[in-house]
């Protein structure tokens, strides 16, 4: 029996041992998991989305009033890194998501409509409420259009310094270059993945300039520091907006048959709260 306890003495050695290293190496290694994790959590908590910031927009799908119905998720990709306040942002690839809450499909004498809002952004699998309106609304080729320089750069050129036309008409002299508006003015710069201006409003249109005194450079993606409206998407019109009651429903109407914006379209929120 002696000789047996000798025996297995090793073994029972060697397995303190293990478990010793192990909890003296696991507490550090978790300890290090948690802290960044803990921290970046933190960082999603203290993100305030100030009223009046800019979203840009592409849809993930499109939208018909033939064919959706009420409750059907509606989601979209954020386009570029949106600037917040305290040196913060929403992050590019960051995803919005809302609802469809009523349709109404074209019939004789009647036109289709569709009413959606707008109701989380998700960042690392964490969601932010929001309620937001919507300022400009393009199509898929227009989106396009604005991300092909108006001329082929020349042998050795890189691409990022091409002059591209923004939706509404901003002129972008590439990246790092100024943007200038139609009265030959300059209201921001190219970035990587499209501009950061200073937001204004054509006296004859509904949307609104800067909403307060500070007027920060703002994430337009595609869009013009003026774009507001339906851009090359025919027979469609913004009915309602959302800036007013009720608030953050957005509602889109057909002047003839049904509604329909395709896929890959580009808006522009503006969040209200």
């Amino acid at each position: 029996m002696k000789h047996l306890a000798c025996r297995y003495a090793p073994f029972g050695f060697f397995l303190s041992v293990f478990l010793l290293l192990a909890q003296l190496i696991g507490l550090p290694v978790a300890a290090q998991t948690a802290g960044p994790l803990t921290e970046h959590a933190a960082k999603l908590e203290q993100l305030q989305i100030p009223a009046g910031a800019i979203l840009p927009v592409r849809l993930n799908h499109g939208l018909s009033s033939k064919i959706a119905g009420p409750g059907q998720q509606v989601t979209g990709r954020i386009m570029q890194d949106v600037p917040l306040p305290n040196h913060k942002k929403i992050p590019e690839g960051a995803k919005l998501s809302g609802r469809i809450l009523s349709v109404e499909r074209s019939a004789s004498g009647t036109n289709g409509k569709i009413s959606f809002r707008f109701e989380n952004i998700e960042i690392h699998h964490r969601k932010i409420p929001i309620v937001a309106n919507l300022r400009s609304l393009a199509g898929f080729m227009e989106v396009q259009s604005a991300q092909t320089p108006e001329v082929s750069p020349g042998f050795g050129t890189p691409y990022v310094w091409a002059t591209t036309r923004q939706i509404g008409g901003d002129e972008v002299f590439g990246v790092g270059g100024p943007v200038t508006n139609q009265n030959n003015e300059t209201v921001g710069k190219g970035v990587y993945g499209g501009v950061l201006v200073h937001v204004r409003a054509q006296q004859e249109s509904r949307c609104r300039g800067a909403l307060d005194s500070e007027d920060r450079l703002q994430a337009l993606w595609v869009f013009s520091s003026d774009a507001c409206g339906v851009y090359g998407i025919q027979g469609v019109r913004i009915a309602h907006a959302g800036s007013t009651e009720p608030v953050g429903e957005i509602i889109l109407v057909a002047d003839h048959d049904d509604v329909l914006v395709r896929g890959a379209s580009g808006m522009l929120l503006r969040v209200i709260r």
